[in-house]
């Protein structure tokens, strides 16, 4: 016997579009979130924003509110402060909630959990006061708090989102250090095609850039040989090599950004296959066009396959939805036939494309550095968690490991609280390099249940009954 029909995990744009189309076929659907409200990290908070001008954060992120209003009317059930830790291959969903563990039964499962940001290995990344823009942005959103003179370093959309949102809060930036490769220009004219075709995008991120020069906030360019450094443990310096010269900026706040990519843990733990993208430079998920993994009872949906940006997402999510009603449930049922799927397949195929045209050029224009995107010195730390340097890695492999797996036993590089999500993409890149490997070769973690940290109390918790309405 099923619990639900359909199980969802994570509440951004492809889970909340994916839960609503379900409820458009009379699919019963469970949507399980960390976070206490929907929205993901794009839409974070958006049911009640901390900024009381909506100038602020911009319209691009109130589009997100008609997105939650529709979920919340669709009749899917909502699991909001719910961590999902293990997701076993014929749809059973274990997680925790309220600290007691439970789990469902679904026939289909749906991994919605978005993107992070990608490490960014540089000396004094981990020091007190350095931070990721996205944690500037969330900060932003929830509590209503951001960090006066801190300088942002990196490349890509979202750096200079951040930096736009807290001119509009009227929040002094003491410097944006561009560390966008000058070679990366010119790669990335051979896609002025989908230049052509995502416009809206391009003129969006001009004017992002010139309302930042217009506000008189230090843009440097051609940043290169960027690092934090530390006075009585807390930042205070940062810095860098522009235009020949060496230079430093005095702060107590960086803010570090260099791309998004998918969120990988819980469909390799749970046995979905994937590869690596070296357009994305990060693994993705195998996927078929409609989201189907290598496990039969379990789809990837939004900037988990592969980064596309919200509105993507949630086209994603309803296209999957639209293939596993038919193959599945509802066309069993009589709900939908396959005439009636692939016509609305069509016209949400041709939107995706729309979106998705923009994105080989902004790959090739924000390719991160290899000498920013892979730590250059010893002393750098590369496991945060377990404090593993570069060096130790090093010397890792030359006494013989042979691969990401193999320098846990070395070093315990990603056996920490995070489980790799911290360190993970640069332990593929470095050992597959050190080794002379390609990084398909060299492979990633092994990653297992549970990918969150679970007490033994929540563990014991699960012979206790269920959630209401829901199978143990």
């Amino acid at each position: 016997m099923m619990d639900t029909d359909l199980a969802i995990v994570g509440a951004g744009p492809a889970g909340m579009a994916a839960a609503i189309e379900a409820g458009r076929l009379g699919l019963k659907t469970v949507l399980l979130d960390e976070q206490p409200r929907v929205g993901g990290q794009i839409y974070r908070n958006i049911g009640q924003p901390s900024m009381a001008d909506p100038r602020i954060l911009g319209p691009d992120y109130y589009a997100g509110r008609t997105l939650a209003d529709d979920f919340i009317d669709s009749g899917c059930r909502y699991l909001p402060n719910t961590q999902v830790w293990q997701l076993d291959r014929d749809g059973r969903v274990y997680y925790s909630r309220e600290g007691k563990a439970a789990s469902l039964q679904a026939r289909q499962v749906m991994i919605a959990n978005g993107a992070q940001e990608r490490p960014f290995p540089i000396p004094g990344w981990t020091l007190p006061g350095v931070m990721t823009a996205g944690s500037a942005q969330i900060l932003l959103k929830t509590p209503g708090l951001a960090a006066d003179g801190a300088v942002f370093a990196g490349c890509g959309p979202l750096l200079y989102l951040v930096v736009w949102q807290y001119l509009q809060a009227g929040v002094k930036v003491a410097a944006v250090l561009d560390t966008t490769p000058a070679a990366n220009y010119r790669q990335a004219l051979v896609a002025l095609d989908g230049v052509l075709r995502g416009v809206g995008y391009l003129w969006k991120g001009l004017k992002l850039l010139r309302d930042i020069r217009a506000a008189g906030i230090p843009f440097v360019r051609g940043v290169t040989e960027l690092a934090a450094s530390a006075e009585d443990g807390v930042l205070s310096r940062v810095t860098y090599q522009a235009g020949g010269r060496q230079q430093q900026l005095e702060t107590e706040q960086l803010f570090l950004h260099q791309g998004v990519v998918p969120s990988v843990n819980l469909a390799m733990a749970s046995g979905c296959e994937h590869e690596w993208s070296e357009q994305q430079l990060c693994w993705q998920p195998v996927l078929d066009d409609w989201g189907q993994s290598t496990q039969p009872h379990i789809r990837i949906i939004g900037d988990g396959g592969g980064i596309g940006g919200a509105v993507a997402a949630a086209l994603k999510g309803r296209l999957a939805v639209q293939q596993l009603a038919v193959q599945q449930l509802a066309h069993t049922l009589g709900r939908q036939t396959l005439a009636e799927r692939d016509e609305g397949a069509r016209a949400l195929r041709r939107q995706l494309k729309r979106e998705m045209a923009f994105r080989r050029f902004i790959d090739l224009l924000y390719r991160p550095s290899d000498a920013l995107r892979l730590p250059q010195q010893d002393e750098v730390l590369v496991c945060r968690c377990e404090e593993v340097s570069l060096g130790e890695i090093r010397r890792a492999v030359n006494q013989g490991c042979m691969g990401p797996n193999q320098l846990k036993s070395f070093t315990r590089c990603g056996m920490g609280p995070c489980q790799g999500r911290q360190c993970g993409l640069v332990v593929s890149e470095l050992m597959a390099r050190l080794q002379g490997q390609t990084v398909e070769q060299g492979g990633y973690y092994r990653l297992r249940a549970p990918i969150k940290p679970l007490t033994l109390n929540e563990l014991a918790s699960l012979v206790q009954p269920p959630e209401p309405g829901l199978r143990e």
